[in-house]
């Protein structure tokens, strides 16, 4: 009996799953195409706002928000990190994967923040998300990959699907425990002075839960940085490029000049969400 010494496969999974996604692909490809339409669409026009605008208006708006969120000293470290940016020659590229993580973390905000709040409220909906959350957030960013390929096709819509999934757990989680760490007296008190559910929300337990939730967003657009490249393996574009392009030739300046681009924008983003963070729940 082989299944008793593991020598042979038993349950042939991987089996299941191609036929499983091969039944979507015949039956419900068009579907997915619909969907995607409208992200691209999205996608195509931030791609195309960040690139035509000034790269001196950005970096003046990345400032004005640095300085009010963060500090004037964190707005001279983000203005230098574009200036560097710009002279690199990684400005286009720096813009396209800006536009890539503002629409995937765009809508894993959308998605995850009701139900990290829903999943703060109820214990069923927490203890249902948590092993969904768990693969999600524990399968590597490959496997996505192909899944995303064969139902978006290649290209920078399915480098932002497969970001979205893989980088959305962090805020479902943190937002869900800044719900809970809220003080129960607090909510009391709501309650006590005749507050509606949905007042107690959005006036006491959102407000006091803030620095969690701008946390889990803030680990949100830290994964869905570290996708840039793994999603230019599909076609997407950005700074990803340059690091699979110097892989594929060996080139250490392009892939280091491009991983040097990635990090500067990570910290740029890091420090004004951080802020923002701060700033709020110290007001």
């Amino acid at each position: 009996m082989s299944w008793y010494t593991f020598e042979d496969k038993v349950i042939p999974m991987d089996d299941w799953i191609q036929t499983g996604v091969d039944w979507l692909v015949e039956n419900y490809r068009e579907f997915f195409q619909f969907i995607k339409v409208p992200v691209e669409q999205s996608l195509e026009g931030l791609d195309w706002l960040f690139n035509t605008i000034n790269p001196w208006v950005i970096i003046l708006f990345f400032a004005l928000a640095t300085i009010k969120y963060a500090g004037k000293r964190v707005a001279v470290f983000v203005v230098m990190s574009f200036v560097l940016i710009g002279l690199l020659g990684l400005w286009e590229d720096t813009m396209t994967t800006l536009s890539m993580v503002v629409l995937s973390v765009l809508f894993c905000a959308t998605v995850g923040i009701p139900l990290g709040i829903a999943s703060g409220r109820s214990d069923r909906i927490e203890s249902l998300l948590r092993p969904l959350l768990d693969t999600m957030q524990t399968t590597p960013a490959f496997v996505y990959l192909i899944p995303v390929v064969m139902l978006f096709s290649i290209g920078t819509v399915s480098g932002v699907i497969a970001t979205f999934v893989f980088a959305m757990p962090p805020i479902v989680r943190l937002t869900n425990l800044g719900i809970r760490q809220v003080h129960p007296e607090l909510v009391e008190a709501g309650e006590a002075f005749g507050a509606t559910p949905a007042q107690v929300l959005l006036k006491v337990q959102i407000p006091q839960a803030w620095p969690s939730i701008m946390a889990g967003l803030n680990q949100t657009i830290m994964m869905a940085l570290s996708m840039v490249v793994i999603a230019a393996l599909i076609g997407a574009g950005g700074l990803g490029m340059p690091v699979f392009q110097g892989l594929n030739n060996l080139d250490i300046g392009l892939a280091t000049t491009g991983g040097l681009g990635i990090v500067l924008l990570a910290m740029v983003l890091d420090r004004i969400t951080q802020g923002m963070g701060q700033n709020k729940s110290s007001s």
